[in-house]
C-alpha cells in the first residue's frame, strides 16, 4: 500500500525554543529565530552571550510530536547549574535566573 509523504517539514521533528522579550515601552515580542538556531544548546549559548536584551519567557514546542510548554523555569535552572562553565554572564541573564527561581 502506498502512503502519502509527510507534510511536516523534515526539521520539525525536534524541540524548538523561542524567547519572549520585553522591549519596555514597545511591549513584548517573540524574537525571530532561525530554524537551525532554535535548539536548546543554541538558546543557552545565545542567552549567555547576551543575544537577548530582556528575556521574560521561553517556550518549547515540537510540531511532529504535537506539544508545547513553558520552559522558562527549566532554562533558568539549567543556567544556574551551568553558571561556572560560562565565565561572565550578562546582568540581564543573572536577573532572569533570579526572577525564575523554583519554589
Amino acid at each position: 500500500m502506498r502512503t502519502s509523504p509527510s507534510i511536516v517539514p523534515h526539521w520539525a521533528d525536534h524541540d524548538t525554543y523561542l524567547v519572549l522579550q520585553d522591549f519596555g515601552p514597545l511591549g513584548c515580542a517573540w524574537s525571530e529565530t532561525d530554524v537551525a538556531s532554535a535548539t536548546r544548546e543554541t538558546l543557552i549559548r545565545d542567552l549567555v552571550l547576551g543575544q537577548y536584551s530582556h528575556p521574560v519567557r521561553i517556550v518549547s514546542f515540537n510540531t511532529a510530536e504535537g506539544w508545547s510548554r513553558d520552559v522558562t523555569v527549566e532554562i533558568a535552572d539549567e543556567l544556574r547549574r551551568r553558571y561556572v562553565e560560562f565565565g561572565e554572564v550578562p546582568d540581564v541573564i543573572l536577573e532572569f535566573i533570579e526572577a525564575n527561581r523554583r519554589g
